[in-house]
């Protein structure tokens, strides 16, 4: 998949923006990130946004400010304990570009890292003049994962991963009919990646919500991550066909991607330039709610990654989150 210019990739331009201050953090969300225990991480999809002027960064800043040294005043937030790198997703990254990140961390900073579509999506978008797609050769290739995943994150941010994400993209019908060998070859990937690599697996297709995935899971001890997201079952429907082991295994990981209805494109224009909650997303909350404060009863750590297209403002949906997970 070819490479986008996003909100991570001026961190590597060569450009020298000025520094970037953290905005002061009010009382009540002090409160708030000091019930939560240390490993129970909220925290967003990117983050080189200047619509968090005051709520994130302490004045307005340029993108590219925001993305060279927007991470150390964002990772200074006492709610914001976690962060998605999501350009890796569209380019695989070198262990020097991640050891850029790690170092603009405290020590107890964890990342979340997402897979390359290289090696998570069947189908990719690009090489075909017909469609503007060509089947991915080495979707869920074990090679790949070692070159372009394993090696670069586990040298390049070492004690600050939390963990990989291997999202999974809408699958083409012909994956979904039979998720049999779909099962088979994620677990030969799965069993692949060293037990040094936490790894959760996002899917948007119900039909592979299936006991041959789960037991793919279960047997390489890896987690499943919960989605928002129009293609997917309801929280709640994801949790009912969980096997029980599975759904309380590890930590808690969960994704606030974007509402049913909704495009990525459509809700970013919407919400652009994600200064508020436009639009607070009351079918899913509740759920999302509840999850967490489960996963706090029992003591579970948690990544809960939310992104700026769910409700408007990534930061905002997380501090109303954790009032909503504290305050029950």
């Amino acid at each position: 998949m070819s490479a986008r210019s996003d909100d991570q990739m001026g961190l590597f331009s060569g450009e020298t923006p000025a520094l970037v201050a953290a905005a002061p953090v009010p009382d009540a969300l002090l409160r708030l990130s000091q019930a939560l225990p240390p490993g129970f991480r909220l925290g967003t999809s990117s983050w080189a946004f200047p619509g968090w002027a005051g709520q994130v960064w302490a004045r307005d800043y340029p993108e590219a400010a925001l993305a060279h040294h927007g991470l150390s005043a964002y990772a200074a937030h006492p709610l914001l304990r976690t962060v998605s790198i999501d350009r890796s997703y569209y380019a695989p990254l070198s262990p020097s570009q991640y050891q850029a990140y790690a170092k603009q961390v405290p020590a107890d900073f964890r990342f979340v890292v997402k897979a390359p579509a290289e090696l998570t999506a069947p189908v990719l978008r690009q090489a075909s003049v017909r469609t503007g797609r060509r089947d991915n050769p080495r979707f869920l290739d074990p090679d790949v994962a070692r070159r372009c995943l394993v090696e670069p994150v586990l040298e390049g941010l070492g004690a600050s991963l939390g963990l990989v994400l291997l999202q999974v993209p809408p699958m083409p019908d012909a994956w979904v009919r039979d998720p049999l060998p779909f099962a088979e070859r994620l677990e030969t990937l799965l069993a692949s990646l060293p037990p040094a690599l936490p790894r959760a697996l996002e899917l948007r297709n119900p039909q592979l919500l299936c006991e041959p995935v789960f037991a793919a899971l279960e047997r390489t001890g890896s987690l499943y991550c919960f989605t928002v997201h129009p293609a997917a079952p309801s929280i709640d429907e994801q949790l009912a066909r969980l096997p029980a082991t599975l759904a309380a295994s590890g930590p808690l990981v969960l994704r606030w991607n974007l509402r049913t209805g909704d495009s990525y494109e459509v809700a970013k224009a919407r919400f652009a330039p994600f200064t508020h909650l436009q639009a607070e997303d009351r079918s899913n909350r509740p759920a999302i709610a509840a999850m967490c404060r489960r996963a706090l009863a029992a003591g579970r750590p948690a990544y809960v990654i939310a992104n700026n297209k769910a409700e408007g403002c990534a930061p905002q949906t997380l501090f109303r989150l954790a009032e909503e997970i504290v305050g029950s």
